[in-house]
């Protein structure tokens, strides 16, 4: 009954004009960091200390700019629940999807490298643009609230995209190559490790991080191509993203070195439009200051 009573709740919602959402969310904007302030002692703080060259009235534009998209963002996924692929196609253009496709073509699949940046809900319809057959994947860590999840899952699912839940990682992929299958598989692939599993650090916006580096370590092992997914925010409601080839063969890189390209992209990226990163999340509580 819970969830019913949402999904109806977030398709109704999903059907007011784009204009009328981004009114709200411009209210919900102000209520999240003037009244609530959801976070923002750590959002300071990871701004400040990943962009020390800034003043102090350069970091609250940035961090002003991140909770008005924080909150543009939420808007922006309930549309999912009812925008059409047409409106897809025309908010959210992904480049060089000819590219991508021209590896699938071949029998090969592929490990796209992304980042908690930007609208990552909306890169689920990548389905829409692929050739009959062809995959979308993504490797998604399950919500503890069990509505929301289902919720989430359709959401996402609307466009074609197959969800795998990031504990079933190998599994899926291993059944997937087993029938023959072909894919663009999205790993967000910025994620924080636990302490216990810290074993690799990188630079990374003026820290030495941890790193996660079961993508590369998948990517190899399946022989994908290594792509990378460059997002940009065009004006409010529409973006570009690129497909960019990482390398053609990951396997005859060093241990590593994959994950360092990318969070050499990932870098840029994020200096190019810092407002677009998710800096409420603790990712540099393990970090070591360079």
């Amino acid at each position: 009954m819970t969830y019913r009573l949402m999904y109806f709740g977030a398709k109704a919602l999903s059907y007011i004009p784009f204009w009328m959402l981004y009114i709200l969310s411009d209210i919900l904007y102000y209520i999240v960091y003037y009244i609530v302030k959801y976070r923002r002692p750590l959002v300071r703080k990871n701004l400040t200390e990943c962009f020390p060259e800034k003043t102090e009235k350069e970091i609250i534009k940035i961090e002003k700019g991140f909770y008005h998209f924080l909150v543009d963002t939420i808007m922006e996924s309930v549309k999912m629940f009812s925008i059409t692929p047409k409106e897809m196609k025309r908010r959210m253009k992904l480049l060089n999807v000819e590219g991508l496709m021209e590896t699938m073509r071949k029998g090969r699949s592929a490990s796209v490298f992304m980042g908690h940046y930007g609208n990552w809900e909306w890169v689920s319809s990548l389905p829409i643009h692929l050739d009959d057959g062809m995959l979308g994947v993504q490797i998604y860590h399950q919500l503890s609230n069990k509505v929301m999840n289902k919720l989430v899952l359709y959401s996402r699912g609307r466009m074609g995209a197959i969800s795998v839940e990031m504990n079933s990682t190998v599994r899926g992929i291993s059944k997937m190559v087993s029938e023959g299958k072909v894919a663009a598989i999205g790993f967000i692939a910025d994620q924080s490790p636990r302490k216990k599993d810290a074993h690799y650090f990188l630079p990374f916006l003026h820290h030495e991080i941890p790193v996660l580096t079961g993508t590369e370590k998948l990517t190899k092992h399946y022989n994908f191509e290594g792509w990378y997914l460059d997002v940009r925010r065009v004006k409010r409601g529409y973006y570009e993203a690129e497909f960019v080839k990482l390398h053609d063969d990951p396997r005859s890189l060093p241990d590593f070195e994959l994950t360092e390209i990318y969070y050499q992209r990932l870098e840029q990226m994020i200096k190019a439009q810092p407002e677009l990163y998710l800096w409420s999340h603790n990712r540099f509580r393990l970090a070591r200051k360079g």
